[in-house]
């Protein structure tokens, strides 16, 4: 009986980390984004600015765009199973919220690919571990 709890509990401990947590640096380097959890979801927060250039037209600084730092980049993401995460991220440089998808590719890398409507329709980004950045323990708050 004994070792059926702590079996349980060690389960339920392992449950609450995630390796998609920690920090990352955007796919344009920009950003670095920690990823932690937010409730029973996962949130992005930029924590440092790196840089301010355009992803959509490279070579051009984006002075007149939304400040990056403390900005929620991403909300909302919730599991669905095999290290896929599904949630909502921010794009500073348009103003505009899509639909997006997170997978851990390893250790040090992650998917991201914003969308609109079906995952069809976006554009797939690696993020890259930042350096001196391990997974964090995750607990809810």
């Amino acid at each position: 009986m004994k070792c059926a709890l702590v079996t349980l509990v060690l389960c339920v401990l392992a449950s609450t980390a995630y390796a998609q947590t920690g920090r990352w640096i955007t796919a344009s380097g920009n950003l670095e984004i920690e990823i932690a959890p937010c409730g029973q979801a996962l949130c992005g927060t930029a924590v440092h600015v790196l840089a301010n250039n355009s992803m959509s037209t490279p070579g051009k600084s984006m002075a007149s765009t939304v400040p990056g730092l403390g900005l929620t980049i991403m909300r909302d993401f919730t599991s669905t199973g095999d290290g896929v995460w599904t949630g909502y991220i921010y794009d500073r440089e348009n103003g505009k919220t899509y639909r997006c998808r997170l997978r851990e590719l390893d250790a040090d890398e992650v998917e991201v690919h914003p969308y609109i409507g079906i995952p069809l329709f976006g554009q797939t980004q690696i993020w890259h571990r930042a350096p001196g950045s391990t997974e964090t323990s995750a607990t809810t708050n």
